[in-house]
């Protein structure tokens, strides 16, 4: 496999890594519901060149177009050595039951048609749902080797820290909407804990649906303009730069695949990090209790 860019890779403590850039793939075929319209090998075709430009975490889920995006990256990935790829899966909120939850990776497996996931995720929490039945289910689909480590997405502090009281194998990671307009899980300590509980952040949504290439925000024209980078390669650098953050974006777009890979060849300074983080247009939150230092990784 010849890969055009080597994607940086972070590390937690536990030996847990992932690469800074990943690769996306809602509403590849369809979004809930499949798209029987879909161009499904535009789509395998996107996954590919990804890889082959040296993307090797592959993000998908379950409840992607009803299990057809699972099929897609299935189909994308089977000539390429499953070794050299991070596939991560999601199991959907409703079946966060035990057996339900072992039905769900065993079908996933199948789509994927790999024997092993990487890093199987609860898409969302379900307070319906014990979260320790949730959890003994993940404990024993590590036990079988079925998937390699156990994640979670979209889970504040408590949420979280449940979770992980539930298991007997130690959560990796937090998938969370997260970018420089969306301050949310920073806001709410989440970005914090994760940080302090040696935990991984997948910020998702990076470049928040286009918002800042398509509006005009003066800051952020000054930062491009310093350091002759795009919006989109600013906001993802922004992200990646922060202590155990990496990110998943999506683009079927050869062009714009390119745009974000190239986010990951530069750093930008603590002081412009900190000029975005407490004066980027539009932010209505506080963020007086933010530690720099802390949510910055060290130059």
């Amino acid at each position: 496999m010849k890969a055009y860019a080597k994607i940086p890779v972070k590390k937690l403590k536990c030996g847990f890594m992932l690469p800074v850039y990943g690769f996306g793939t809602w509403q590849m075929g369809g979004r809930e519901v499949r798209n029987y319209e879909n161009d499904d090998s535009a789509d395998i075709s996107a996954i590919k060149t990804a890889i082959e430009s040296g993307i090797f975490h592959i993000d998908t889920a379950a409840w992607y177009a009803q299990g057809h995006t699972e099929e897609l990256v299935g189909r994308a990935i089977k000539d390429y050595e499953r070794s050299s790829l991070i596939i991560t899966t999601k199991v959907a909120p409703m079946d966060l039951h035990y057996n339900d939850l072992i039905r769900s990776a065993q079908s996933s497996l199948k789509r994927l048609g790999t024997d092993y996931i990487d890093v199987f995720v609860i898409h969302n929490p379900n307070p319906y749902i014990d979260i320790s039945e949730t959890m003994k289910a993940m404990d024993f689909l590590v036990s079988r080797q079925i998937t390699r480590y156990t994640g979670l997405s979209n889970f504040n502090v408590q949420q979280f820290k449940q979770a992980q009281e539930s298991s007997s194998n130690k959560i990796v990671c937090n998938h969370l909407h997260y970018n420089l307009k969306h301050r949310g899980p920073l806001l709410d300590g989440t970005i914090r804990y994760c940080q302090d509980n040696d935990v991984m952040i997948v910020a998702w949504r990076p470049a928040q649906k286009g918002l800042f290439s398509e509006h005009k925000f003066e800051l952020l024209e000054k930062i491009c303009s310093k350091y002759n980078k795009t919006p989109i390669q600013v906001a993802i650098n922004w992200l990646i730069s922060q202590d155990n953050i990496v990110t998943i974006s999506k683009t079927r777009d050869l062009n714009h695949l390119k745009e974000n890979i190239s986010a990951l060849e530069w750093k930008m300074s603590k002081e412009d990090m900190s000029l975005l983080l407490v004066n980027f247009p539009d932010i209505t939150d506080t963020v007086e209790n933010i530690t720099l230092a802390k949510l910055i990784e060290p130059q």
